[in-house]
């Protein structure tokens, strides 16, 4: 056939085989790694990697497009030229080092989340300066890009005789190219038509038999164009009435009065008895403080002193999940009381993240200064739009004069000047004689683990473990220092988690990664002690407010831990696109192409199968995320009450000094 003889094809199709051949050597590295999560017998191989080489195929077939429309159409007159030749020499050993690249890349980005890429990877395009400061930090990146380079140039010489020979081949008529480049386009449909993130992938199997199937590139671009994901499109759904129903008997409290108005509207009265209190909260949001790092849940490193002596002065919570696997989500639940809605999260959805009914915003109108206090800078994830949108005030690393800054790495300020930013914060409130809410969120829990040297004994950078012991050391040295304070017997403490350390698991949601701690400690009005109730992140903000007596509109999907209730347990847990409600025994999830499936025994030995629609577990799952999702849609969720005067909703940076 002329076609397959013609020297733009062969070229082409020489490059394509390099991509192919790499995927094929990543995926089979990436499965060695992981044998035993996978759970794979031999004869399920054949059928990964055919899986694999569709999804590999497929998204060749959209990035070949641009170079093979260039070399299909190059003139003759071109192609013979001395020039071209070492420039197509070149551009393979480019290719070769931006494959090498990519495979680096997902070998380091599987270490880290265990997935291939996904909206994180968009996300650090769009983050790119605490990102590329962070992968500095973290890695030998100048060593690394020098090996590869080296590699690829060791590589384009190794195939230089491959490469003389497809371009010595003919030179098809102009016509016979253009019927090449059909087939290329061709592809490209098929590719459309028959491969999405979730087919055939997701096909039986665990979620790492998934993330091993399908291609990295592909996911990235997959994710880049599903941002978000419109619920009644892509998921079960009830009818209006059910749903209605079965939310409001989820959200029903002695203390709580619906609004008359549209079935989906949670919209309530909450009347919590006797006078406001006015405690000032200071509410931190550990970075990835997994609860399996407590010592106090059994582990013996010994990471958490400070914690695990909190835990017994504290009203402690030890059955409690997060929302999701990122901060954003975190934020969004803690101060939204919302559930994970499919796609971006509310903090990140520029152009609709403000005017709702926030945690932050309840207290402000009840006369608090609601602040926001970030590690690093606020425009990342959005949190300076997101908060300063929903009745806060902002203080951030880029707020901070730099003398106050006594370490610093890629993601922020140490925790330890996070606090001291918080209490020069708190100061200033309580001299004016105004309460105050300061929500912080910290930063040193994250790659690379650097911190301050001498604070701990184990050196900075060394990894989690470090990080995770100065965290706490950092929550000791505040409360210590914050007993001095004239304002600490009249201030509750708050130490939640955002998420996890890690998301990665045999199922697409593993319920285990996602158990956080919680603290509420202020010791002249909490009595201390244990409860073990299944609760959610989206329970906080109903629980704090119930706790400090406020009479607020709730809006909140969460309820209030301390009031008497009957309600079955549940936690809402998910990620971009798989939504899940525990029950503290079994986890329903729902996926994109209206798929619902159910684990039974999810904590321990969990088996999947697909679930029906008279499942009473499913039913709650949809009625969560059905109503969260139209309510974000149509603005019922937003803030319909006044301002005291000179409170403003803008966004307002302040330093502190």
């Amino acid at each position: 056939m002329p076609l397959l003889r013609s020297a733009p094809l062969r070229y082409l199709l020489l490059v394509l085989a390099c991509w192919l051949g790499l995927f094929a050597l990543t995926r089979s590295i990436l499965l060695i790694g992981h044998w035993s999560e996978a759970s794979l017998a031999l004869s399920d191989l054949p059928a990964l990697f055919l899986t694999g080489l569709a999804y590999d195929l497929g998204f060749l077939a959209y990035a070949a497009v641009p170079l093979g429309l260039y070399l299909l159409l190059c003139p003759a007159s071109l192609w013979r030229r001395r020039g071209h030749r070492v420039w197509l020499h070149a551009l393979l050993a480019v290719s070769l080092f931006a494959m090498l690249f990519s495979a680096l890349s997902e070998w380091l980005f599987w270490d880290e989340f265990g997935v291939r890429f996904n909206f994180i990877a968009v996300d650090y395009l769009v983050y790119s300066e605490e990102v590329i400061h962070n992968i500095l930090e973290s890695y030998p990146v100048f060593r690394l890009l020098g090996a590869i380079a080296v590699l690829a140039i060791g590589l384009t010489l190794a195939l230089r005789p491959l490469v003389r020979r497809a371009l010595d081949a003919e030179l098809p008529p102009l016509r016979q190219r253009l019927a090449g480049f059909a087939l290329l386009a061709a592809g490209c449909g098929l590719g459309f038509a028959l491969l999405d993130q979730q087919h055939p992938r997701g096909l039986g199997g665990n979620a790492y038999q998934h993330e091993l199937a399908s291609n990295g590139p592909y996911q990235f671009f997959a994710a880049f164009r599903n941002n978000e994901l419109d619920y009644q499109q892509f998921y079960p759904t009830l009818e209006m009435s059910k749903v209605a129903g079965l939310l409001r008997q989820e959200l029903q409290e002695p203390n709580a009065r619906f609004n008359d108005g549209e079935p989906l509207n949670i919209r309530r009265q909450i009347d919590n008895p006797g006078p406001a209190s006015k405690l000032n909260v200071v509410l931190v949001t550990i970075e990835s403080l997994s609860a399996k790092y407590l010592g106090s849940f059994g582990d013996s490193r010994g990471l958490t002193p400070n914690l695990d002596q909190l835990r017994q002065h504290s009203l402690f919570f030890n059955n409690v999940y997060a929302t999701g696997t990122r901060t954003d989500r975190g934020l969004e639940a803690i101060t939204l009381s919302m559930p994970p809605t499919p796609g971006r999260s509310i903090v990140k959805r520029i152009g609709r993240e403000s005017g709702f009914a926030s945690l932050g915003q309840q207290l402000a109108v009840q006369g608090y200064d609601s602040v926001f206090v970030y590690g690093g800078r606020g425009y990342f994830d959005n949190m300076n739009a997101f908060f300063g949108g929903n009745g806060y005030r902002i203080v951030d690393q880029s707020s901070v004069p730099e003398q106050d800054i006594q370490f610093a790495n890629a993601w922020g300020m140490a925790d330890e000047d996070l606090y001291a930013q918080a209490m020069k914060v708190a100061d200033a409130d309580h001299a004016a004689g105004k309460p105050f809410l300061l929500q912080l969120m910290t930063t040193s829990n994250h790659r690379p683990y650097t911190y301050p040297d001498g604070r701990i004994d184990i050196a900075s950078g060394d990894g989690r473990e470090g990080a995770v012991k100065y965290t706490d050391w950092a929550i000791g040295d505040f409360l210590a220092k914050a007993r001095q304070k004239p304002w600490f017997d009249d201030t509750v403490f708050v130490f939640v988690a955002d998420h996890c350390a890690g998301s990665a698991g045999m199922e697409d949601l593993p319920v285990a990664n996602y158990h956080i701690p919680l603290f509420v400690y202020a010791p002249k009005w909490i009595q201390a002690r244990e409860d073990g109730q299944l609760a959610s992140q989206i329970d906080l903000a109903p629980t704090l407010l119930g706790l400090l007596g406020a009479d607020y509109e709730s809006t909140f999907f969460g309820r209030d831990l301390l009031q008497p209730h009957s309600n079955p347990p549940r936690v809402l847990i998910g990620n971009y696109q798989h939504l899940g409600l525990f029950d503290g025994q079994n986890l329903a999830i729902l996926s994109p192409n209206r798929l619902m499936r159910r684990h039974d025994d999810a904590l321990g030995a969990s088996r999947e199968h697909t679930a029906s629609r008279d499942d009473a577990l499913i039913d709650r799952d949809i009625a969560y995320y059905q109503s969260a999702s139209y309510a974000f849609s149509h603005g019922l969720l937003t803030w319909h009450g006044k301002l005291p005067a000179g409170t403003t909703l803008g966004l307002a940076a302040e330093t502190t000094n």
